[in-house]
């Protein structure tokens, strides 16, 4: 039996106005970097557009189909998750899926004296909160090295 689906949030202070923070954390080259921490290689196929259908990929093109269910450029992104790809298949009715989807991943930006504080709440399943509380703050440490152009730590 699967776990319970827990809502679990992650923030960072970024030196970098909102618009640049928003920018990095789409752009298909800096995605890739910095999402390492959740899967090496990671890489998205789609559209950012509101209502519009996006892929979250490992290299070997197996991953996560979701939806954007809200765009506010530079403050705000909610992602739908509704399924897993498999073989190249969007799988978003299967049983197993049932249990969570579709899960919420929302990311809110916040303008604020020297900086930007982004905010990451997502739904996960209680298996995966562990690996969430290790990947999210990297992920974050790599998007706000990325953002204030210091490099990688």
């Amino acid at each position: 039996m699967m776990s319970a689906v827990r809502r679990v949030q992650f923030s960072t202070i970024i030196a970098a106005p909102a618009e640049r923070v928003y920018a990095l954390r789409i752009d298909p080259e800096s995605f890739k970097r910095w999402t390492t921490p959740f899967i090496e290689g990671s890489y998205f196929e789609g559209s950012w557009q509101e209502g519009e259908r996006i892929r979250f990929l490992a290299p070997n093109g197996e991953g996560m189909v979701a939806e954007i269910a809200e765009n506010r450029p530079n403050a705000f992104i909610s992602i739908r998750h509704l399924g897993f790809v498999a073989n190249g298949v969007d799988d978003t009715e299967s049983e197993a899926l049932r249990a969570w989807a579709p899960a919420y991943e929302n990311c809110t930006l916040l303008s604020m004296p020297g900086g930007t504080k982004i905010v990451v709440d997502q739904n996960v399943l209680g298996d995966f909160e562990d690996f969430m509380a290790e990947a999210w703050p990297q992920a974050l440490a790599r998007l706000k090295a990325l953002c204030e152009g210091s490099g990688w730590s």
